[in-house]
């Protein structure tokens, strides 16, 4: 069982490092790019160690957060919609250092850079404080709600460090137009959280109540 997970994740992650690789330097023209190096190595470095800490430690979660494929039409349209913006955003960006459209300063890169890897330990715990997670909208046999730790402050942690890590990607790249790109995702992640609720408050006990005692779904007093 470990075997097959193992490699199904590698050859994910190693599809994900050349894809991602592919259209940043081939769009930039050049390997030279030293935005694209240091998002790279920021992405798919921690990525990986956490892959290999969950494989040994929790395997079922790991193959949750790698099952891709959504149940529901209008969940798999929002999935296509990031996927888009995932491929214009790293275009551009690769397009924006080729010809300077945009370019942002230096010292942006820097301070996104710390601001991503913040993200990145927000996002592992979240995971430890719930093992549930799945990368699709489900409910797991046996699952709770989950109401301490981060899950206290806010229903999803979850999307909101992936908000901060996204955001911070255009500009790791210091690209003034993927940045633009980037910011489609707010609208796409709000039309997923509130799909996600709807079936969450029909089938998770308890959920309805726990929505009354945490009242903000992204950011403590804002939403």
């Amino acid at each position: 069982m470990k075997t097959k997970l193992f490699l199904n994740a590698l050859a994910r992650f190693v599809l994900g490092v050349v894809l991602v690789g592919l259209l940043l330097f081939v769009s930039a023209g050049t390997w030279k790019y030293p935005g694209a190096w240091l998002l790279m190595g920021l992405l798919f470095i921690p990525m990986f160690l956490g892959g290999v800490v969950l494989l040994f430690k929790d395997p079922e979660l790991l193959a949750r957060r790698m099952k891709a494929k959504e149940e529901q039409g209008e969940q798999r349209k929002v999935i296509a919609l990031s996927g888009l913006m995932f491929i214009g955003g790293f275009v551009l960006a690769g397009l924006d250092y080729r010809y300077h459209i945009l370019p942002l300063p230096s010292v942006v890169s820097y301070v996104a850079a710390v601001a991503l890897l913040l993200a990145y330990i927000l996002y592992a715990e979240v995971l430890r404080e719930n093992r549930y997670l799945s990368r699709t909208i489900e409910v797991a046999k046996g699952q709770k709600v989950v109401d301490t730790g981060l899950y206290g402050l806010v229903r999803h942690p979850m999307y909101s460090a992936t908000i901060l890590l996204f955001l911070s990607i255009p500009l790791v790249l210091g690209s003034g137009l993927s940045t633009i790109v980037f910011l489609f995702y707010l609208p796409i992640i709000i039309k997923r959280i509130y799909g996600e609720e709807k079936l969450l408050e029909k089938e998770l006990e308890g959920y309805p109540e726990y929505q009354k005692k945490v009242k903000y779904r992204l950011l403590p007093f804002v939403w």
